[in-house]
């Protein structure tokens, strides 16, 4: 049964502010204002922008810290490895102990420890602080989707998660502009370290902003924390992602093996213990009976090979502009400029072609992707080495344009029947999928890319992950034939 916000209590215990007070009250509890919108909003593009912005900034920390490649995919894959284990549970302690306090103590966290990266002295250093910030980050996401689910009623919640899945895509590809960016601008001599200290400031900004704009809410019936259901799924994820990320550059020793070898044990006990939790009508970490959602479950489905493409993409992208054709940070961060400009045009577009089209929006974005990437495939191919940001935007942007019909309209497909007191769970286990996939991606298609390289020549290995993306990108597109038509 789905229930609507009216059958579930929504605790409030805000701060009155202009925005709050300008947000028409309903007897369904909680309303965030368009301030707190943003706030919240901000608090999910933080996550996700930093998930990025090193890919730009690894050549220099190699250069300064003298990292080498295995402790370089440490930074980026702690960081994810971390983000993704624990972002189911930073949920469920929303429900518990209250989002808005959740958001809050995950803001700071990400403050401080992205001030610890910054300063960080040492690549070992540097990785711990990285596994730090991802658990922060952990903590402050799943809060941003279980607000808005639980603050927002018909139009204006799915124009904020209309809004949620555009900051989603935006943020990915703003963090290596930004990156190339700040790298290049070298504030103060700082160097790569500004791509960490510039977090400093905004989640200062953030806590003053929450704290006075968003509600607090949590739900009337908070769930235990699922132990063993915690610990599986982190035995899970590790045993996966990390010696897929950091095999290639270690060499594969034998503990990537056997950590390979443990996933499928692991991930079977994991669904066979959340089974058991559920049928004796406990609260498993991810209830199974959310999957009986069709929205949901088939937009998991579509969203995994979206974002292993879309993030693997990205890395690879990284590595070509600055090491294959001698690119400098910022022209490398403007060469996506074109498809962060497509994705933001579409996302606003979005809304009114989903009221006209409905879900079909998607199929056509994963099109019009494939479109793209094929037409960079073939300028990969016909103008290497003379490309420049000139030659590769017209792919880009094409690719852009799909990308941005796809994922905000995907998101807001998969928490349009969850039920408002399982906001928090719910939005974590879209989100733990999503950024399970993304470091997937850069685990799967970066090495495949950089063990290509090697042989190959950076030319073939690019068009070959390039291709094996495009048969992704036909794979969602099958999929997309499957979701609902009508979205609510």
């Amino acid at each position: 049964m789905v229930l609507s916000v009216s059958e579930t209590t929504v605790r409030t215990t805000s701060h009155p502010s202009p925005s709050s007070l300008a947000a028409p009250v309903t007897h369904h509890g909680a309303v965030i204002g368009p301030l707190g919108l943003f706030t919240v909003l901000l608090g999910a593009a933080l996550p996700l922008i930093d998930f990025f912005i090193v890919n730009v900034a690894l050549p220099a920390m190699d250069s300064d810290l003298k990292a080498g490649p295995a402790l370089l995919e440490l930074v980026v894959a702690g960081y994810g490895v971390a983000y993704a284990v624990l972002l189911v549970l930073g949920g469920r302690l929303g429900d518990m102990a209250g989002r808005r306090r959740l958001f809050l103590i995950g803001m700071a966290a990400f403050g401080v420890t992205s001030l610890a990266c910054g300063l960080a002295p040492s690549a070992w250093t540097l990785v711990g602080a990285r596994v730090a910030q991802g658990a922060a980050s952990a903590l402050m996401l799943p809060q941003v989707l279980a607000t808005i689910q639980a603050t927002t009623q018909g139009p204006r919640r799915a124009k904020a998660m209309s809004l949620y899945g555009a900051t989603a895509g935006l943020s990915m590809v703003a963090g290596q502009i930004l990156g190339g960016v700040l790298v290049a601008a070298d504030v103060f001599g700082s160097g790569w370290r500004s791509v960490f200290l510039v977090n400093v400031p905004v989640a200062v900004v953030g806590l003053f902003l929450a704290a006075r704009t968003v509600p607090e809410t949590r739900s009337d019936r908070p769930a235990t924390i699922d132990v063993a259901g915690t610990l599986l799924l982190a035995l899970s994820l590790l045993s996966l992602l990390l010696p897929l990320t950091e095999g290639r550059a270690a060499g594969w020793p034998l503990w990537t093996w056997i950590s390979l070898g443990v996933f499928p044990f692991a991930a079977l006990a994991f669904c066979q213990v959340e089974r058991r939790a559920d049928r004796l009508g406990r609260t498993p970490l991810v209830p199974p009976s959310l999957l009986d959602l069709p929205s949901l479950r088939r937009g998991l489905v579509m969203v995994v090979p979206f974002s292993i493409g879309f993030s693997g993409f990205m890395f690879v992208v990284a590595v070509v502009l600055q090491q294959g054709l001698r690119l400098g940070p910022v022209a490398a961060g403007l060469a996506l400029v074109p498809m962060a400009l497509a994705f933001f045009a579409a996302s606003l577009a979005g809304p009114r072609l989903i009221g006209r089209f409905g879900t079909r929006v998607v199929t056509a974005g994963g099109v019009i992707q494939a479109v793209g990437i094929a037409l960079l495939t073939l300028t990969v191919w016909q103008g290497w080495p003379g490309l420049g940001v000139a030659e590769l935007a017209p792919g880009v942007a094409i690719a852009g344009l799909g990308q941005g019909l796809q994922l905000p309209v995907l998101i807001r497909l998969m928490l349009s029947d969850m039920p408002a007191d399982r906001a928090g769970v719910g939005g974590g286990v879209v989100v733990t999928t999503q950024q399970s996939a993304l470091a997937l991606g850069i685990a799967t298609l970066g090495t495949l890319f950089l063990a290509l390289a090697s042989s190959l020549g950076m030319r073939d290995a690019l068009v070959v992950t390039l291709l094996v993306q495009l048969g992704l990108i036909v794979v969602t597109v099958l999929l997309s034939l499957r979701l609902p038509r009508v979205m609510r």
